[in-house]
């Protein structure tokens, strides 16, 4: 390839990099005025590729299912503070990553047994908590889950019932899909919906958690 086609195409890319990201903007200011189908247009054009980014760093199918989801929702419930000065998909994959990131931090810490012994260079090295520690993470857990049981609770009943199969009884997709007798995608765009709800009832308690 002669230097003059490489400029060209890489002119090419650039545009459609711009254009793509003008057309983003166009669609986050119609969501933030409340267009519905702005949102639709959004998810399709990144629910894949954020699918298989989140894909790299978590291997079960359904788990990325659900963290991409829940990214959305954290997304679409902050477009007020996305400054459109960087590209959207810069701003969405970067919420992503954090939110995939902070689910495998949590997963490693629920894994990790505190009886355990740690190994070091220098042996073996208990880890001791003490009872008034123990005791406020305990309040605080316990604090938490209240406050998520009773935002499932006020969930539209065809919400509360596959979000509480979902994440408390934890079914997969297609054993909700059989149980309710509902088809398969209804039951994803259920989840996700009962999502956007519950995530819109907690981001005012957020400092509870």
């Amino acid at each position: 390839m002669s230097s003059s086609e490489h400029s060209e195409n890489q002119n090419k890319i650039r545009q459609h990099a711009s254009s793509s990201s003008l057309e983003d903007d166009k669609f986050v200011e119609a969501a933030i005025r409340g267009d519905q189908a702005a949102y639709k247009q959004l998810m399709n054009k990144y629910q894949k590729p954020l699918y298989y980014h989140v894909l790299k760093m978590v291997k079960h199918h359904e788990q990325v299912e659900d963290l991409v989801q829940e990214a959305f929702m954290k997304a679409f419930n902050n477009l007020d503070s996305y400054n459109t000065n960087y590209a959207f998909s810069t701003w969405l994959y970067r919420i992503t990553t954090n939110h995939t990131i902070d689910y495998l931090r949590k997963k490693k810490l629920q894994t990790t047994s505190i009886d355990e012994p740690v190994k070091t260079k220098d042996g073996e090295m208990e880890i001791q908590i003490s009872d008034s520690a123990e005791t406020d993470r305990e309040i605080i857990k316990k604090e938490r889950k209240a406050i998520i049981h009773d935002a499932i609770k006020n969930l539209p009943e065809k919400y509360r019932n596959v979000i509480e199969m979902r994440h408390l009884e934890e079914l997969s997709y297609q054993e909700i899909s059989e149980q309710l007798d509902l088809p398969l995608g209804t039951v994803k765009a259920h989840i996700f919906r009962a999502r956007e709800m519950l995530y819109k009832a907690l981001i005012d308690k957020r400092d509870k958690f």
